[in-house]
């Protein structure tokens, strides 16, 4: 049996916690290049296994090394801006059609940044912490992926509202350099750590 209450406090405290996170950026800049419910897919399934990996296990993720994750973080997010950089020359609204977008690859890649970029995160502790709290996992890992969803989506359309507004070549250069001060501050994370 699902509890409504303990449903909606895991979903407010994961949402609140998760929206000024980097994975929400990381949406952003995936919505501005790609087709919305490729990276949603992805980008979902990831934060599904996320929250069950936390609700099944508790806080046995949180003894894997954090610099290992911040070093993995940190190159996957230098990877994202050398790509965005790579293709400032190609015809930006070429690459954003549909048809020349693979589901597999588009979701794929909303997947592993998010798979890696959220493991050992405070969301996904806060989750394992609340699972052993509640001692309802039902109830916690629906709240919780629930919010990372809803997260998730706003980050994807904001890109994709971002992008009617502002030309698509600003948002890249602007995304690229983002995504490289995330990468250098996960690599800082690890190295001072």
């Amino acid at each position: 049996m699902i509890s409504f209450t303990v449903t909606a406090v895991v979903f407010g405290v994961v949402f609140l916690a998760e929206l000024p996170d980097k994975t929400a950026l990381a949406g952003l800049v995936l919505g501005t290049r790609y087709r919305a419910s490729y990276v949603f897919a992805g980008v979902a399934a990831a934060f599904a296994l996320h929250v069950a990996l936390a609700v099944a296990a508790g806080s046995v993720l949180t003894l894997l090394p954090q610099q290992i994750v911040h070093v993995i973080t940190g190159v996957l997010f230098l990877g994202g801006a050398a790509v965005l950089l790579r293709n400032k020359d190609e015809d930006d609204e070429e690459i954003c059609k549909p048809e020349n977008q693979s589901f597999w690859k588009v979701a794929g890649a909303g997947f592993m940044l998010i798979l890696v970029a959220e493991f050992g995160d405070l969301t996904q502790i806060m989750t394992a912490n609340l699972a052993a709290r509640y001692d309802d996992p039902l109830s916690v890992g629906l709240g919780a992926v629930l919010a990372l969803w809803a997260v998730a989506g706003l980050g994807i359309v904001g890109g994709k509202a971002l992008m009617k507004r502002v030309p698509l070549a600003l948002i890249t250069k602007i995304a690229a350099v983002l995504m490289l001060g995330l990468g250098v501050w996960s690599l800082w994370e690890a190295v001072s750590a």
